[in-house]
């Protein structure tokens, strides 16, 4: 759902106590903040997680939320803070993998033959290749639709920034696709990590 005033009334009502109107925002926004966190993390196996936190932090605050701002860019902010924290935490504690071969284990437990999934694979792979502050701005705008205003609330820079930001994504994202055209079959993987290198 888009409709950011029906989500913000919704928050509003939930803060008030309405446990439709909690149920009702979750789902209005469960999908843009698994999105976010997912393409903000580069870690799709934390996603579940890092959503679940979330809400649990949007929950708690919500009797404290006004409505100044839109309840999907409130929600965002916090996803954002709480990749961010996530981000930082494993910095100073790596973890182990169980396998030297994470690569293949990650692999196979991918689903194959689903509609889309090839193409959802490439778009994945082009926005790693992204400077994490042009894919955060391209994802929140673009793939979320989030209006540049609230964007700019949510990664906490001027509108400007997030227009430049866009713009050199989309400038990258279309240099990517082309070499990748341009290269043999076989190839287009070297040349996707050409460019990211």
């Amino acid at each position: 759902m888009r409709d950011d005033e029906a989500v913000t009334g919704w928050a509003l009502a939930a803060r008030g106590g309405d446990e439709r109107a909690v149920e009702q925002f979750v789902r209005a926004t469960q999908l843009d903040v698994r999105r976010y966190v997912t393409h903000l993390s580069g870690d799709p196996q934390a996603t579940d997680d890092l959503v679940q936190d979330t809400y649990v932090r949007a929950l708690r605050s919500l009797p404290r939320f006004e409505g100044r701002s839109s309840a999907r860019t409130w929600l965002l902010t916090i996803a954002r803070r709480v990749v961010v924290d996530r981000i930082r935490s494993h910095a100073v504690r790596p973890r182990l993998a169980a396998t030297d071969d994470w690569q293949s284990a990650a692999e196979r437990v991918q689903p194959r033959g689903v509609p889309g999934f090839d193409e959802g694979v490439a778009l994945a792979d082009l926005l790693t290749a992204l400077a994490p502050e042009r894919r955060e701005a391209f994802v929140l705008t673009q793939l979320l639709g989030l209006p540049y205003a609230a964007a700019a609330g949510v990664m906490g820079c001027p509108v400007g920034t997030v227009r430049s930001r866009v713009a050199r994504a989309r400038e990258a994202l279309v240099a990517l696709l082309t070499d990748a055209e341009r290269a043999e079959p076989g190839d287009r993987s070297r040349a996707l990590a050409g460019a990211v290198a």
